[in-house]
């Protein structure tokens, strides 16, 4: 294997310099790409103890060593940076069609650094990159800014992400806005670029991807296009988005309602579902580039107070803006994710901040003196205007922008007690409480919680590791074996994020499949247990990270640890007993030097 394999760009702000430096053929091999790579240089250039919106953060943007290769789901990308939530490490995996536009460039990544003396966008060619006044642009919103940039600049396909106006006002709540309207998730890796001063990234490449077995890889991709298109997740997904997870999830109660205090019930689920969805509103949409599936939708409403075409929710906005306020209204929700991805916002913490701020209403807490407007429960018009407040980082908008943890601490009064939050990250809104396996990995989570770094539920569904020692299925309220069940979901999900696979479907491999594709594309051997050392490695390089950062204790809010389901309730102390001693870790969840030595960590 040589000694250096692929290139990053490195972007200085302060310095107004762009330069391209080779990336470790042992780096690449321990740390894979994507989210690995953005692990590996924020962990080792960042100062645990660095201000997340200062100048020593930074922001990693990776794609994956199959990105842009026509494998399917595979033209994401994934952003790494200290977040301005949680104080510790933070990472999102985004699919789409601008991680692929990375590779074809010929970069596996770039690395922003500094802060620029004012606004600029960044323009990356085969030739490298240029840094361009933004001026112009400040105070633009997300998607108005992918139409100049596509406009503005020369080229058959350019591809631009960018940042809104929470982003540029620095609202920590703020993400940034991929090229097909998703978004990178939790965090605010959009506040660190609106501090940096950076609007946006635009690629203007039209570059082939090589493989290093090119008819090994073309087989598989033929394969796997056709076993991900039959498998039993893909036609729900395919029909009706990842929003019919509220068509089913109600069922089991995991579906949290009136900011966490009930589950949905089923007449509210039902209306807001994917079925509904694509029975009323959806219209024509395309894929992610490469992907069989076609979970993205396309909305389009043509009346009402809101009327809007643009993508559709995820089924993670559906819950924060629907269920979790009180709402049934399928059509707010469409109107409140298409306001987070123009003002570049995270739908997820923006709707759980609403919903929180609608209990501290109910409970006399907040008047409607403090809001602007009647925060009741399911008050559709108030959803709206608040999610425009938060974008704006004005009035009662701004301390909710900061986050429940921080809002609670601002209003006091007890409202900390329904905060619903895990080292300051909102909860994503999936119950552990429906299954058990969800609490530790909630608690532990390197990114605190987020839905898209590990799914043990799979675990009692349809998928086993033996390799990883996950033999069988298990039920859903098993005490036992929920610690392991967190542990590989998170490994396995941090290869995946690195690969950068679209976490939709990324549970549809196995270990043993991801070492048969990376073999293909590099050339060299990855057995499974290669691969899931490699994740290892990751999610440990995470956690050294955040405990040097002091982010907090492994813990969950004191409203999911009630007895809300009976008997059923999980035991976290049991859970995370067993988690640690799985991991190698000692009896307060820190990695001994053991553990850390034999992944090759310092």
């Amino acid at each position: 294997m040589p000694e250096e394999t692929g290139k990053l760009l490195r972007v200085n702000l302060s310095q107004g310099r762009v330069s391209t430096e080779p990336i470790a053929a042992a780096v690449a091999r321990q740390y894979i790409g994507g989210i690995g790579l953005a692990t590996r240089i924020i962990t080792s250039e960042v100062p645990p103890s660095a201000d997340a919106l200062g100048p020593q953060n930074k922001v990693v943007f990776a794609a994956g060593p199959i990105s842009g290769s026509g494998f399917p789901c595979s033209a994401a990308y994934a952003v790494g940076t200290k977040s301005p939530v949680t104080g510790g490490f933070i990472d999102g995996a985004v699919a789409g069609f601008w991680g692929g536009a990375l590779k074809r460039a010929g970069f596996e990544a770039i690395v922003i650094e500094g802060v620029a003396a004012s606004p600029v966008y960044l323009v990356i060619d085969k030739d490298g990159g240029k840094l361009e006044p933004a001026g112009d642009l400040w105070g633009t919103d997300a998607y108005k800014t992918q139409e100049v940039l596509a406009e503005r600049i020369e080229g058959r396909e350019v591809r631009v992400i960018g940042i809104g106006q929470a982003g540029e006002k620095k609202v920590p709540l703020a993400d940034i806005t991929s090229d097909a309207g998703q978004k990178t998730g939790r965090g605010g890796a959009g506040a660190v670029l609106g501090a940096k001063g950076l609007k946006a990234i635009a690629i203007s490449a039209t570059g082939r991807v090589r493989m290093s077995d090119e008819d090994a890889f073309r087989l598989m991709t033929r394969r796997w296009t056709g076993t991900i298109a039959s498998h039993r997740r893909s036609g729900p997904l395919s029909r009706w988005g990842t929003a019919t997870k509220m068509d089913t999830a109600w069922f089991y109660e995991a579906v949290p309602a009136m900011n966490w205090a009930e589950p949905a019930r089923r007449e509210m689920a039902i209306e807001l579902g994917g079925k509904k969805m694509s029975d009323t509103i959806l219209g024509v949409h395309e894929s992610c580039q490469g992907c069989p599936v076609r979970c993205t939708r396309w909305v389009e409403i043509k009346d009402g107070a809101y009327p809007m075409e643009g993508p559709g929710p995820e089924y993670e906005a559906v819950a924060a803006f629907g269920t979790l306020c009180g709402s049934d209204s399928l059509v707010t929700v469409c109107a409140a994710n298409d306001l987070c991805g123009r003002y570049g916002l995270d739908p997820a913490s923006t709707g759980s901040a609403i919903a929180f701020a609608m209990e501290a209403y109910a409970k006399g807490l907040i008047t409607k003196a403090d809001a602007g407007v009647d925060l009741k429960w399911g008050n559709n018009e108030a959803i709206l205007a608040m999610v425009k407040d938060i974008g704006e980082a004005r009035g009662l908008g701004k301390t909710l922008g900061a986050g429940v943890k921080a809002a609670a601490a601002a209003i006091g009064h007890g409202s900390e007690a329904f905060a619903i939050h895990v080292r300051g990250l909102e909860v994503p809104p999936t119950d552990p409480r429906a299954y058990f396996g969800l609490a530790a990995c909630y608690a532990t989570g390197p990114n605190a919680v987020c839905d898209l770094n590990a799914v043990p539920s799979a675990f009692d569904h349809y998928t086993v590791f033996p390799e990883a020692g996950v033999t069988h299925r298990q039920g859903r309220f098993d005490r036992k074996g929920k610690g392991l069940e967190a542990k590989v979901a998170q490994d396995f999900t941090a290869l995946t994020n690195s690969m950068v696979i679209c976490p939709q479907v990324s549970l549809m491999l196995t270990p043993m499949h991801i070492g048969e594709i990376l073999a293909a594309a590099t050339g060299e051997p990855f057995t499974s247990q290669a691969v899931l050392a490699a994740g290892e490695r990751i999610t440990n390089a995470q956690r050294v990270f955040n405990l040097k950062a002091a982010v907090g204790p492994d813990d969950l809010p004191g409203r999911l640890l009630e007895v809300a389901q009976g008997a059923k309730a999980f035991d976290l102390p049991f859970q995370l007993a067993e988690y640690y001693s799985l991991r190698g870790w000692d009896a307060a969840g820190v990695p001994t030097q053991e553990k850390l030595a034999g992944l090759g960590l310092e």
